[in-house]
């Protein structure tokens, strides 16, 4: 994979990668009953990037994550801690809304994780806040729940990228239980002071990921042949306005 090494450069692979999984139908369940895929939004040069679950109703109305009351509480919750939503990246585990707002399915999780690991790649966040528990699971790779790891830190290397990971309770907990509320604003009460570490230690080209370089560059080679056919043709993505949906600065 050609390196890409400006913001801009970036930016534009980013757009690219959202205008292919927007006809993205690895889950045949998914795809058949959401709206629009949801992507993921924000600063494509984001230092920090947050991972929640799935988008909800108004997300897979309006095609922006954490659009509803959710998302309304974090960014109160990053404006007490002086950060603006407009500086970070929010994605979700999945893209497309479950029915019903159920769980992601163990199978929905993997055929999409390969569009979470790409935004990582090419955002290169230093800090990574996964929301609640499908999110933590996946990304630390492990069963361990969020009420026992939550604003515990750990370097963890995602794809090809090492960031500092931490997990934190979904803002929705706080809706449903106000004393999360405080759990929450708790852990993000750290996250200035770990975007001041910079960046960890990044691996070499050739080290193992988790997961490891092999079976990332195998799901994005299947991954990019299902889509192949539908997507627009790469010259075309700067230019289209549905691109403006991610709100890429």
């Amino acid at each position: 994979m050609t390196a890409l090494t400006t913001p801009q450069d970036r930016r534009d692979a980013l757009k690219e990668a959202f205008l292919q999984a927007r006809s993205c139908e690895r889950c045949p369940a998914l795809a058949a009953t959401r709206t629009q895929v949801v992507f993921g939004a924000g600063n494509a040069d984001a230092d920090l990037l947050f991972v929640g679950e799935a988008p909800g109703a108004k997300e897979d109305e309006q095609g922006v994550p954490f659009v509803g009351a959710a998302g309304k509480l974090l960014s109160e919750l990053l404006a007490e801690v002086g950060i603006a939503r407009d500086d970070v990246f929010i994605a979700n585990v999945l893209k497309c809304r479950p029915p019903q707002n159920r769980n992601p399915e163990p199978e929905e999780i993997e055929r999409c994780s390969p569009w979470l690991w790409r935004q990582i790649e090419l955002i290169e966040p230093i800090v990574v806040i996964t929301l609640g528990n499908f999110a933590t699971k996946l990304l630390r790779g492990d069963a361990a729940g969020i009420s026992g790891l939550h604003g515990q830190v750990e370097e963890r290397v995602l794809g090809t990228r090492r960031v500092r990971l931490m997990p934190s309770y979904h803002p929705a907990a706080a809706l449903y239980q106000r004393s999360n509320r405080e759990l929450i604003a708790a852990d993000f009460a750290r996250i200035p002071e770990l975007l001041a570490l910079g960046p960890p230690e990044q691996p070499a080209a050739a080290a193992a990921a988790e997961p490891s370089a092999e079976d990332l560059a195998a799901a994005r080679a299947e991954l990019a042949a299902d889509v192949a056919a539908s997507a627009p043709a790469p010259e075309s993505a700067p230019q289209d306005p549905d691109a403006e949906q991610l709100g890429l600065f």
